[in-house]
């Protein structure tokens, strides 16, 4: 059980990549049907896949994928994160730490109090560069010569669109928004306890909260944290 433990970070990491790989290499070749359910149901499933690839990465960030080998962990992170529409691990690694350093404040690169669409839009500006766009064109245009446009355009790119938004939706916007009491040391909120829920909006990071007090604890480990901070109110 131990070693079950020790090495449970990248066992989950191996068990998201390869589910992802694995929807998206049937989905992008199927010749499927618009008026086919699981289509659709598949669409949302690697969506979740996707939240599930960036969730890793940032416990990479955090250094829980795999405590014992460093190298090993922040390998993982980066090839999530490559996985996740070209996104640059060293950028996201730089940005997060100054959001639990600084976060709610000025100094916070996550956080901007407003409107949601101008949260919204500040908050991919942050992150989207031409490099990725240009990466994501070059291979859309690539695949396109052995697979179907809209196979690529419906289980490759849209699901990491939707994931985007279900991330800051559930991971950021809903955690930060509005005033926090001052007291409020983490200038977090959490949702309320619900596993099933928790894990299929954002892999438990609606317990936003608990993340921020515990950043050492991988994904999983949240929905304990949770239990741990309702039982001493």
């Amino acid at each position: 059980m131990d070693k079950v433990n020790k090495f449970q970070g990248i066992i989950w990491a191996v068990v998201l990549i390869t589910l992802w790989t694995a929807n998206l290499v049937y989905w992008i070749q199927v010749d499927f049907s618009w008026s086919d359910p699981f289509v659709y149901l598949s669409i949302l499933f690697q969506t979740h896949l996707y939240t599930g690839l960036f969730i890793t990465s940032h416990d990479a960030i955090h250094g829980v994928v795999s405590t014992e080998n460093p190298r090993l962990n922040h390998a993982i992170g980066r090839f999530c994160t490559l996985l996740f529409a070209f996104n640059d691990y060293s950028t996201l690694r730089a940005k997060h730490h100054l959001h639990h350093a600084h976060v709610n404040t000025e100094g916070d690169p996550d956080v901007h109090q407003g409107p949601f669409l101008l949260w919204w839009f500040k908050f991919i500006w942050q992150y989207v560069t031409w490099k990725q766009v240009l990466a994501m064109a070059v291979t859309y245009n690539v695949l396109k010569i052995w697979f179907p446009m809209w196979n690529l355009i419906l289980f490759w790119e849209l699901p990491a669109i939707l994931s985007t938004l279900q991330l800051f939706i559930f991971g950021t916007y809903l955690p930060h928004r509005g005033e926090h009491a001052p007291d409020n040391k983490q200038q977090s909120r959490s949702q309320g306890r619900n596993h099933v829920w928790a894990f299929i909006s954002c892999y438990f990071f609606g317990y936003h909260f608990e993340h921020h007090a515990h950043p050492y604890l991988p994904w999983y480990k949240l929905p304990k944290a949770k239990d741990e901070s309702l039982a001493k109110t």
